[in-house]
């Protein structure tokens, strides 16, 4: 699928997620003008952001896409170690991001077509502030899910490893039935995967998403080769770099210093995943595995607020009910689908059965977008 293709499709997929009104959080264009919030205006050649310096702490981007390509919106610190992003801003609409940002130097970074290393712009946060983690429920909250972590990412290390084990020796059926079980607890954790630079694209970079004359490696490869070139004799390197990329992210990912908002907005982003790549089949193009990744991604935002669920009950109770009947919702529309230790191919469901899957995603996407601001007041 060209990157054309891929991008209309996932307009399409977002345009129930995402539309949305006046009233809900960055809806209108116009709240990208609200007092306290920055202003991002993104096209497709353009990224401008309404300051060049900011006060240490919680700041809240307003990004618009006045262009006709799907958007993204990165800070990053040095080494491009993401600091807070936002996904899939489709043309016309208005979507708001929340970073907890120390005192240092950042760069913005649109990325028109979802490709790319972006259109940047420095960033200057000076001051003091007092962490969210100051709060000993939210640093409660951050070290639980720190667990959990921990070990999906373990598990992450044996799958992968036999996966590419399987590819190496030329175990061509054996590969093929590890590629979803190994990838599970890649999804589960990816946003946290996500925060570390060009380590995410070598692993998981699907064949759409790479820019011209871009190195195209690791899972999604090798993906095409099991099921369409049918030969994965050459397919050595490849696996090799896969084991030692998951393995140096799992390092990063185990040592690194979250904040409540990794948590909070990371639960939102793995539907977003499912909203525009799992419900459309374009994450697993080849294998149709896309159901293993959908659940994987729906455990791994149930953690992350769970890992909340304390803060949350005590600042808003009746959302973390609304949670809970909507993540029940959820799982047991995905249930309906599971099939002996696994889950049907995404080519195996009608446009109904897609279209419940939707639903439900979309439901629970609306509750779990009202988080981020909680967690940061």
């Amino acid at each position: 699928m060209s990157a054309i293709t891929r991008l209309a499709v996932g307009v399409l997929a977002l345009a129930a997620l995402t539309a949305c009104s006046a009233e809900e959080p960055g809806g209108a264009a116009d709240t990208a003008k609200a007092p306290g919030k920055v202003t991002v205006a993104a096209s497709d050649t353009a990224c401008e952001v309404g300051v060049t310096e900011l006060a240490a702490g919680t700041s809240t981007f307003a990004i618009t896409n006045g262009g006709s390509k799907v958007t993204e919106f990165y800070v990053y610190a040095p080494g491009d170690r993401v600091m807070a992003e936002v996904e899939n801003i489709v043309p016309g609409l208005t979507r708001e991001l929340i970073a907890e940002l120390p005192a240092g130097t950042y760069e913005t970074a649109c990325k028109p077509g979802m490709v790319g290393k972006g259109i940047r712009n420095a960033l200057t946060v000076t001051g003091e502030h007092k962490p969210l983690t100051a709060d000993a429920a939210l640093a409660e909250a951050t070290a639980s899910y720190k667990r959990y972590v921990k070990t999906q990412s373990d598990t992450l290390l044996v799958k992968t490893q036999e996966f590419v084990d399987a590819v190496k020796a030329g175990k061509v059926e054996e590969a093929k039935e590890l590629f979803p079980v190994s990838r599970t607890y890649w999804e589960r954790i990816e946003p946290v995967a996500e925060i570390f630079g060009d380590l995410d694209p070598a692993i998981d970079a699907r064949e759409a998403d790479l820019a011209e004359g871009e190195e195209w490696t690791g899972f999604h490869k090798i993906e095409k080769d099991l099921w369409i070139t049918k030969d994965i004799s050459q397919d050595g390197p490849i696996a090799d770099k896969l084991i030692t990329d998951v393995k140096t992210i799992v390092e990063k990912a185990n040592a690194a210093e979250l904040t409540p908002l990794n948590l909070a907005n990371g639960a939102k982003e793995l539907l977003d995943e499912v909203a525009t790549g799992k419900i459309t089949g374009e994450e697993d193009i080849w294998s149709h595995t896309d159901l293993w990744d959908f659940a994987a991604n729906l455990a791994g935002s149930k953690a992350a607020v769970q890992s909340l669920r304390p803060v949350l009950e005590e600042r808003d109770a009746a959302l973390v009910a609304t949670l809970d009947e909507k993540f029940a919702a959820a799982e047991a529309e995905l249930g309906a689908h599971q099939k002996g230790d696994g889950w049907r191919l995404h080519n195996e469901l009608s446009k109904d059965e897609l279209k419940r899957l939707s639903d439900v995603i979309n439901a629970l996407a609306e509750p779990i977008s009202k988080i981020a601001p909680l967690v940061a007041h």
